[in-house]
């Protein structure tokens, strides 16, 4: 909120000599917070000028300029006979000055800029040369002042309704000498945005009284009449039960002056607010507004239909705002529309999102002379929702979406026509139109020993009760240290006894408020979960991986290009509703799909050897209900049956590892040629991964997308859940990607890795007794997984099992053709004793013969 010093001082007593750094730090004090300093930024002579003499001049670059003689006051005009360019005749002394516009005539007077100012944008005047003449300074327009973008044409003073004398402080009149404070506010204060706001703060920072300009028994309304402009409220899709609009007040103008123009005070206020001045009857709604913080819209009458309605879109309808952009539009919009034919022949039409922005169809122009003002009170949620939904922030949706004071349309409404008559000559229709009442006010019981005891101050009963009172709350005491606090109608966020102890809090200073030290809870160490992520990512820092971030956004060009199946589950993304980036608007389902883009960017670069891996979340919607998830309203503690149905509705989120290996797994060297990446790389890396964490996964042949089907393993953990893949991409992936060929990569779930038993785990102690080691060979089929034999073997041998070892693979032409032959070493070791022999053979042949009856095994002699 940008808030002009000089404004600010007509409803505080703000001294003169105010050192705007001083105040924005006392601001600072109250929750206001300093974003910027406006301040001036002309320096050196800038004067009223009076033109004396104007000559046109044609040059040959077809230039019309004129040759101005300007009187800019004794004090600063030159000798009359000017040696450098000498105008015989002349009645006084002048200066010289050159310009280009031709919006003014002799007579007139101007805003001269003299040799040695400065203006914005380090912009230095000096006299200097040209068409011929010695131009002694410049004639300003009121861009090159910092007044506007109006470079058309100069600033003449009688077009802003000022006057002056040769010689005069140009900088002074026009303002350009005033400061304006930008401050920070908070979602949750919406009076904030108006001078009224801001004033009330202030005059309780300095203890000052203070009158609210917008409070109705201060300010006149108009009484409600039958006879007022129709409006009609059909809400019949309102969020979370509550009505889009509760409250509507129309008030009528008529005989406005349709040439009137904005005051230049007016004008200069809006400007140091951040506006643009556009029209009287835009700038007054918008001027008041940034008084009181109501917003308003002003509609031609003559546009209008027979009557106002508010109500709600039909899915797909279109409406073109002011901005000239057209708007498909949802259920829940809320939209002003007219009904009916009116005077001008047009009617049934959408005119605005309701307090968001309004359209053409009945904007005022140069020739209304009679409008409606509209001066309504909106859901705040259904105007955020709006908002965010189309994109379009304005300084009407910024204060609805806060939190209007209830009670302020009928002030605002009367405020915005009384200027409206002063200023452009209307008269005030008695007509009005008012629907809806201002909810009943807020009252809260404060037990003022609550306030000391959450605070750490001792406050006493009328010093809170004062403060209080300097928010607008009135106060009565009901008994020994409890007061009823009627909370006021434009602090909506106050809705408990913790929310007026924090404005105590807030207006009574928070340097009051002791600094104690609160002692450190005693550490519990990492979780489980935390551990295991941590040995993770050292491995793979270990193994020469670096570890990245990308951002958890795809689309579903990218599942094509890793040639997921169309029933493939990591197809079910979640798709956000306002993504970052129309292009990816759907949350990735593994973390292949958006780690490949920083290989290809390293890659890219010039890396010829890339080796990544990234751990996150990767969502999915597999699973979810269909439609939205239940809503509650704030401040509503669910039920565990409620609680369970959010819990369903909310995507599935496992935390995944994934690592991409391209070019070389052993890097070339003096060493030797190095060594190109390759499937075992990665399946070794995910068999290491278990291993450290304790586990022992069985290593199946798997073909599955993105990986390359002869090339891939699937990993399974004990109780079946698949902990992930590795191997080779497939070559039509790497192709779509930009990768290179023969490219390797894994993926796991941390999830489905934490559920498992860790294996390292032992009851008693280590046993101290000898091992008892045992080989065996078996003919198997060739099909047949290495693992898969294994895990048989050590099912069959027993918990004294220690170790199991693979030392031989043989498929030589001494076994029958679709066979292989697999060593193993089994180490047997048992806790409370020295195995024999026999024991361990006996449980040696055990695990053969389990082998036998699964697999068809056979020893080998």
């Amino acid at each position: 909120m940008r808030v002009p010093l000089n404004w600010l001082a007509d409803y505080v007593d703000l001294p003169a000599e105010t050192d705007p750094h001083a105040l924005a730090a006392e601001f600072a004090g109250v929750g206001l917070e300093e974003e910027d300093f406006f301040g001036p930024e002309i320096t050196g002579p800038l004067v009223v000028g009076r033109v004396l003499e104007l000559v046109k001049e044609e040059h040959s670059n077809g230039k019309t300029i004129n040759w101005c003689r300007v009187d800019v006051g004794d004090e600063h005009n030159e000798a009359a006979d000017n040696p450098k360019d000498p105008q015989p005749g002349e009645e006084r002394p002048s200066r010289g000055i050159i310009c280009g516009a031709h919006n003014f005539d002799a007579g007139d007077l101007i805003v001269a800029c003299l040799p040695g100012a400065v203006l914005p944008g380090d912009f230095q005047i000096a006299a200097r040369k040209t068409y011929g003449h010695i131009s002694d300074g410049m004639i300003c327009s009121a861009k090159e002042l910092g007044l506007g973008e109006d470079h058309s044409g100069i600033i003449v003073l009688k077009d802003l309704g000022l006057i002056g004398e040769p010689g005069d402080d140009a900088i002074s009149l026009l303002g350009l000498d005033q400061v304006t404070l930008d401050v920070n506010v908070t979602p949750d204060r919406g009076y904030q945005l108006s001078m009224r706001g801001i004033a009330r703060e202030y005059a309780q920072m300095k203890g000052q009284s203070f009158t609210d300009i917008g409070s109705a028994s201060v300010a006149a309304v108009n009484t409600p009449t039958d006879d007022g402009f129709p409006v009609v409220i059909e809400d019949s899709n309102p969020i979370n039960e509550v009505a889009g609009c509760d409250q509507f007040t129309a008030v009528q103008v008529t005989g406005l002056n349709p040439k009137a123009q904005t005051p230049f005070w007016m004008q200069r206020r809006l400007q140091q607010a951040g506006m643009r001045p556009i029209s009287l009857t835009v700038d007054v709604t918008n001027y008041v507004m940034l008084e009181l913080g109501q917003p308003l819209h002003a509609y031609d009458t003559a546009l209008l239909g027979d009557e106002i309605v508010v109500r709600r879109a039909t899915a797909g309808e279109n409406f073109t705002t002011l901005d000239d952009v057209e708007r498909t539009l949802d259920a829940e919009d809320l939209l002003i529309t007219d009904r009916g034919a009116g005077p001008s022949g047009k009617g049934g039409k959408i005119i605005g999102l309701a307090g968001v922005m309004g359209g053409a169809d009945v904007e005022v122009n140069d020739q209304t002379t009679e409008v409606v003002i509209e001066a309504a009170h909106f859901d705040p949620i259904s105007i955020a929702r709006t908002s965010r939904r189309h994109k379009l922030s304005s300084e009407a949706s910024r204060r609805f979406e806060r939190g209007v004071d209830p009670k302020l349309g009928p002030v605002a409404a009367r405020r915005c026509a009384d200027l409206l008559v002063e200023l452009g000559g209307g008269t005030l229709s008695p007509a009005t139109t008012q629907i809806g009442q201002a909810p009943e006010p807020t009252v809260i019981e404060l037990p003022v020993e609550r306030v000391d005891s959450l605070v750490g101050v001792d406050y006493t009963t009328a010093e809170v009760t004062g403060l209080l009172e300097g928010i607008g709350a009135a106060i009565e005491v009901v008994g020994k240290g409890r007061l009823a606090v009627t909370v006021p109608s434009w602090r909506t966020d106050i809705t408990d006894d913790v929310d007026l102890i924090e404005e105590v809090a807030r207006t009574g200073g928070y340097h009051r408020i002791p600094s104690v030290q609160p002692a450190a809870q005693a550490g519990k160490g990492l979780t489980e979960a935390q551990k295991t992520r941590r040995r993770i990512s050292n491995l793979l820092a270990a193994d020469g991986f670096t570890e990245v971030l990308s951002y958890p956004f795809t689309n579903s060009k990218r599942d094509d290009q890793l040639r997921l199946e169309a029933d493939d589950v990591r197809r079910a993304h979640v798709r956000l509703a306002n993504p970052m980036s129309d292009d990816l608007p759907l949350m990735r389902t593994n973390l292949l799909s958006t780690l490949v883009d920083l290989v290809v960017r390293n890659l890219g670069r010039g890396v010829k050897d890339v080796a990544l891996f990234e751990a996150g979340l990767v969502s999915t919607s597999a699973g979810l209900p269909e439609g939205p998830g239940p809503r509650h309203l704030p401040g509503y503690h669910p039920s565990d049956a409620e609680l369970e149905k959010i819990y369903d509705s909310v995507p599935h989120q496992p935390y995944h590892y994934a690592g991409i290996i391209s070019g070389h797994a052993e890097l070339p060297g003096v060493w030797g040629k190095g060594r190109p990446a390759e499937a075992a790389d990665v399946i070794d890396t995910v068999r290491r991964i278990a291993r450290t964490n304790g586990l022992e996964v069985t290593v199946e042949a798997d073909q599955i997308a993105p990986w390359h089907p002869g090339r891939a393993a699937k990993f399974v953990l004990a109780d079946g859940q698949v902990l992930g893949h590795a191997g080779e991409l497939h070559p039509k992936v790497c192709e779509n990607l930009g990768l290179p060929a023969r490219t390797v990569a894994f993926e796991i779930d941390l999830d489905a890795l934490l559920a498992q038993e860790d294996l390292r785990a032992w009851d008693g102690a280590l046993s101290t007794y000898p091992v008892s080691r045992q080989d065996v060979a078996l003919i198997v089929d060739a099909e047949l997984p290495t693992q898969t034999l294994a895990a048989t073997l050590r099912e069959g041998a027993g918990e004294e099992l220690e170790l199991l070892e693979t030392f031989d693979l043989y498929t030589g032409d001494q076994l029958p053709e679709g066979k292989k032959s697999l060593a193993f070493r089994l180490t047997f070791r048992a806790p409370d004793r020295t195995l024999k022999a026999d024991d361990a053979s006996a449980m040696r042949e055990a695990a053969t013969k389990l082998a036998a009856e699964r697999h068809g095994a056979e020893v080998r002699s």
